[in-house]
């Protein structure tokens, strides 16, 4: 496909995108034949026959779809490079393992750590995700309260936008870390509301929490901040419901393999759910019930929607529309699936006043598509941040480059350009 670009000047800020399928996320649903109207990093108008401002860069879509720049899960993107390099890792708090205590700081902040120049940025940016959740991990030492993350952009920018959320991680796959009992992991979240609240001291041989500990999971106790809980059996789920109801703690749902034998207590209880839509075949025996049906299921009670992925999550961020593709396969409404990745994220992590939509007066960030979003051979054609078109380049495209098209043909002696060229010839 050839784009139309007319361009006053290298660089402009006002842009005009005329003829696009326009998939808002919003409730205005698909707009075909539409325009977006750009100016200072912010659109500005949404519909048809838009003008463009003088000196404005002006692109013909052709038809062609357009979205939010999306959803790229709950990752550890930019506090993770290489996985098995331990310095290049910084998600996980494991302070007690030498001395095999469990060490609850809730105050513990990734964020802090986040490298805004990281290689796996514009790897998962060229293929349309310009945003995810920072979460936080667990591991030995420990404990099933694992920190705080928030919400970053992809743009290379370095602070996290909007508010903070909670990392919890309940169920079997966390019992090393409450004695090898799922039934300790509520005695321990149990503990810890009670220090909160004053009903345990602080200087009591029991207590668990430090100063600034106790500051922070307050602000989460009483209808605060957001919790999100990587849990995913059923029965695990109920106790959840019923815990964060009694303490009032709004909680979301990351893995939910088995959250569709509870999607009417989810949808009443107005939980989102961040499912894996891949997650077929029990991985452990939380996984028991695990369905391809889960997202669709889940919709069909009411329940709000999004994606995310186990395992390398970081790494594989471009993946994000294949899981969402799979729930649409199976099931889920086309625009629930884009939704997904976009509009549901948003409105769970506190930035859907300025991401996760095409609507006036959001952040310009934006990907024109060579076909269906949700089908793994379409291509991020262009991205956007605040406006600005975002060089189309990654590590994994300078390296196929490099070596597709050496500097010296091989059939004339030349070698892939890692290699010195060797000299006296």
């Amino acid at each position: 496909m050839t784009m139309l670009l007319v361009m006053s000047a290298a660089g402009a800020q006002e842009l005009l995108i005329r003829n696009a399928t326009v998939h808002t996320a919003t409730a205005q649903g698909t707009l075909h034949n539409a325009d977006v109207l750009v100016s200072g990093g912010t659109i500005r108008a949404v519909g048809t026959g838009l003008v463009a401002p003088a000196g404005a860069q002006v692109i013909d879509a052709q038809g062609k779809p357009l979205t939010p720049t999306l959803f790229g899960g709950i990752t550890e993107i930019g506090l993770e490079e290489v996985s098995g390099e331990k310095a290049t890792n910084d998600e996980t708090l494991t302070l007690g393992a030498d001395t095999k205590q469990m060490t609850v700081r809730p105050e513990f902040d990734v964020t802090l750590a986040y490298n805004p120049d990281s290689v796996l940025i514009p790897v998962a940016r060229i293929e349309g995700i310009g945003w995810t959740l920072l979460g936080a991990g667990t591991g030995t030492g420990g404990s099933i309260v694992a920190g705080q993350g928030g919400v970053v952009r992809l743009d290379g920018s370095a602070d996290p936008v909007g508010p903070r959320d909670l990392f919890l991680r309940i169920g079997g796959d966390a019992i090393g870390l409450s004695g090898n009992s799922r039934a300790a992991q509520w005695m321990i979240l149990d503990q810890l509301i009670d220090e909160v609240r004053g009903r345990i001291p602080a200087d009591a041989n029991a207590a668990l929490l430090t100063p600034a500990g106790r500051a922070t999971l307050a602000r989460y106790i009483g209808g605060g901040g957001r919790v999100v809980v990587a849990v995913d059996r059923a029965a695990d789920i109920r106790q959840l419901l019923r815990w964060s109801a009694r303490h009032n703690i709004r909680i979301a749902i990351a893995g939910g393999a088995e959250a569709w034998r509870m999607a009417p207590q989810l949808a009443a209880a107005k939980v989102p759910v961040f499912v894996n839509p891949l997650g077929n075949l029990p991985y452990d025996f939380d996984q028991i019930g695990a369905t391809m049906l889960n997202a669709a299921r889940l919709r069909a009670a009411g329940v709000r929607v999004g994606f995310t992925q186990t395992g390398d999550a970081s790494h594989n961020a471009r993946k994000m529309r294949q899981l969402a593709g799979n729930a649409v396969a199976n099931g889920l409404p086309w625009e629930d699936g884009l939704a997904g990745l976009t509009q549901v994220p948003a409105e769970a992590f506190g930035v859907a006043d300025r991401m996760g939509s095409i609507a006036p007066g959001k952040r310009a960030d934006l990907v024109l598509w060579s076909g269906d979003p949700l089908e793994v051979s379409a291509l991020a054609l262009q991205v956007w941040m605040d406006g600005r078109a975002i060089e189309m380049r990654s590590r994994q495209t300078e390296l196929r480059d490099r070596y597709l098209n050496p500097a010296t043909p091989a059939e004339n002696g030349g070698m892939p350009r890692a290699y010195p060229q060797p000299t006296g010839r």
